[in-house]
């Protein structure tokens, strides 16, 4: 995921253009396989034991590794093996860019050390992005204002994250984003949690990114934003929230869901303190919603 990150700093600086990027990060996502088709490859476990695990992460905030050696299916060896196959994506963005000659080798170290520099990043933290540490990734990239609820809406947004490589997209980026006076939604999924702690939660995106989600999650070849479609996006939100709520419950925080709401064409107005974090899919774009008031609708 750093690739991701880089490449659209390299981007934005103007030192590749798009389609040296897209070049060069198909490279790089071709080797970042997700653990499951790798543990199948090597022959460490079988489909249906790599579909029990992801049947467990819709349950458990757990990582795809630990539940399986948890159950068994591999070994911390193995385990092993597989995570140091996973993470020469990151080497690989450098090393494409500079073998095609979209950048000298001098002209990628000058950019890489101004990247460390702009963000503030440590040799640390570097490492720990180029593991994919979605936690690290989302202090690093996603700029939260200070309020009562920061650390909540941080936890959040980590988890959506977590839950979009799991179920999603393998290679999502998110940025950050100031709340706007007003939100406008070409499809909204809604969900209100309620308890000790009050929040609005949704997923804002246009039609063909919306489309794609409906597709990803469902894993069925959807055409058109019918029930279906609406339905398998509302799940998805439904699936994050359930698993929030498990984490809050673990921390002694009793929180309940109200049921999904979906709309068309609408403008969100009056979000308070939240936040609003954009997720780049291959898609596109859709926003995540977080704030501690309900808005208008």
């Amino acid at each position: 995921m750093f690739s991701l990150y880089f490449g659209h700093y390299l981007l934005n600086r103007g030192l590749i253009t798009p389609d040296q990027l897209t070049d060069a990060l198909d490279l790089t996502e071709s080797v970042h396989l997700k653990l499951g088709v790798l543990a199948v490859n090597a022959g460490y476990m079988t489909a249906s034991r790599v579909g029990k695990v992801h049947q467990m992460q819709t349950k458990v905030d757990r990582m795809f590794g630990e539940l399986a050696i948890e159950l068994g299916f591999l070994t911390k060896k193995q385990l092993d093996d597989l995570l140091s196959t996973q993470k020469q994506g990151h080497l690989l963005l450098g090393q494409a860019l500079v073998d095609k000659d979209y950048l000298s080798l001098e002209q990628l170290q000058v950019a890489l050390d101004e990247y460390k520099k702009a963000y503030g990043l440590s040799e640390g933290q570097i490492y720990k992005l180029q593991q994919g540490d979605v936690d690290e990734i989302v202090n690093t990239f996603v700029r939260i204002a200070d309020s009562p609820e920061k650390a909540l809406y941080t936890f959040y947004i980590s988890l959506m994250l977590r839950n979009v490589i799991r179920f999603i997209d393998n290679s999502p980026r998110v940025e950050s984003s100031q709340i706007p006076e007003k939100l406008n939604a070409e499809w909204l999924v809604w969900q209100e949690i309620t308890g000790s702690v009050n929040l609005f939660t949704a997923i804002a995106a246009e039609e063909p990114v919306f489309m794609d989600l409906a597709r990803r999650y469902s894993g069925q070849g959807l055409l058109e934003p019918d029930e279906l479609a609406q339905a398998s996006v509302a799940e998805f939100l439904n699936l994050h929230n359930g698993l929030f709520l498990v984490n809050m419950s673990n921390n002694g925080v009793e929180l309940e869901m109200k049921p999904q709401l979906i709309g068309q064409n609408k403008t969100v107005t009056g979000l308070g303190t939240g936040c609003i974090v954009p997720v780049y899919l291959r898609s596109g774009r859709f926003d995540v919603i977080i704030s501690d008031s309900n808005p208008a609708l």
